[in-house]
């Protein structure tokens, strides 16, 4: 481990994909960030069915929801204090953790804009005997913003570079870019995985298409992938943020003919995944010299060449700048949770469409 200099944090998080939480252990010092250990933990598999039917627009059972909030919260704690008993760490060498919790709903866009994320914070706190920074979306839509996406803010710590225009494309189940540059603007651009992962899993070949294997044996179908893009969303202006509650399965078979083959389907949804990040990047980040890819997606290598054939920039994963693409996410959230307590405004609401600048996230105690 490090010396005793700069202050340990730890963040953690459920993405969309619902894949397993992403522990991450961050120093910071003066105004440098550095990963110090990562892991991720498969969720037991009853939870990760709550969480995912929970995720759905027709999910809604408030004792599911509640049980979820508790059961979650208490897997979170407990494999928080495990992470750090492995690495050797006391709760006394950690200032705090930011735990985002896994976002059952997201509804910035009506009358009363909300988003839910769960995983109760005061069994964090009671279980690891950690300050609990979480709740990091409310007080952004509070003040007239988004929610999301969060991380922009990191991207640009870690990643900014003032001699070349950058963007950071993370691929979880929804993808998002952060354009690295003066104002900091974001904002997600349409399906990642969620809609590559709920498809292959309707059709019993596991969680996930590993490398795209099976979107390999399948062919483009035009007519699905033009109907595919034709949705709304992708050209609305940022700031904008999304959710499974707009790209799951119903919507796609709304859009489906009942004639194509499974791996064709497949195939198109990948191509949709790509093409619509690459054509957000093309529209709102013109002159962009490299883009920089994070989150689950970078794993697949076939969306990889997709991507890298589509875009007017090179494409690469974030491992290659010395971070662990796996931790990115977790590492943000110990990241707000530093400007939480250090009482930092986190300025994205360029990115949000916040009124200003906004201390994000509520503190539990230990």
């Amino acid at each position: 481990m490090p010396g005793r200099d700069g202050l340990r944090y730890l963040g953690a998080i459920t993405g969309t994909s619902v894949d397993g939480l992403d522990v991450a252990l961050i120093k910071i010092d003066d105004a440098k960030i550095g990963l110090l250990a990562q892991d991720t933990l498969a969720l037991p598999d009853a939870l990760r069915t709550t969480l995912i039917d929970l995720g759905q627009a027709e999910g809604d059972h408030v004792d599911a929801l509640g049980q979820a909030d508790a059961a979650l919260g208490e897997f979170i704690g407990e494999a928080v204090k495990g992470f750090m008993g492995r690495l050797g760490l006391s709760a006394g060498q950690v200032r705090a953790i930011g735990s985002h919790g896994q976002t059952v709903r997201h509804r910035p866009d009506g009358k009363h804009p909300f988003s839910m994320q769960i995983g109760d914070p005061n069994l964090i706190a009671e279980i690891t005997g950690l300050t609990t920074v979480a709740d990091f979306r409310r007080r952004d839509l509070a003040a007239g913003g988004q929610g999301a996406p969060l991380a922009p803010g990191f991207h640009i710590a870690i990643l900014g570079d003032a001699a070349e225009q950058r963007v950071v494309l993370n691929i979880g189940g929804i993808s998002n870019i952060s354009l690295l540059r003066r104002p900091l603007t974001g904002f997600d651009t349409g399906p990642g995985n969620a809609l590559l992962d709920a498809w292959c899993h309707a059709h019993g070949l596991g969680n996930f298409d590993e490398n795209g294997a099976w979107a390999a044996t399948g062919k483009v179908d035009s007519d699905l992938f033009q109907a595919l893009m034709s949705d709304p969303y992708l050209t609305r202006p940022p700031p904008k943020s999304t959710g499974k509650e707009h790209y799951n399965l119903r919507w796609l078979a709304e859009r489906l003919r009942s004639n194509l083959k499974p791996q064709d389907v497949q195939r198109t949804l990948l191509e949709f995944s790509a093409a619509s990040a690459m054509q957000a990047v093309g529209r709102w980040a013109p002159g962009t010299e490299r883009i920089i890819v994070c989150g689950g997606g970078r794993l697949n290598s076939l969306l990889m060449r997709r991507l890298a054939d589509l875009a007017e920039a090179p494409v690469e994963t974030i491992d290659r700048h010395g971070w662990d693409g796996d931790a990115i996410e977790a590492a943000a959230f110990a990241w707000l949770a530093h400007q939480c307590l250090t009482g930092t405004a986190a300025k994205i609401h360029w990115v949000t469409g916040a009124r200003g600048p906004r201390v994000l996230g509520a503190v539990y105690s230990p």
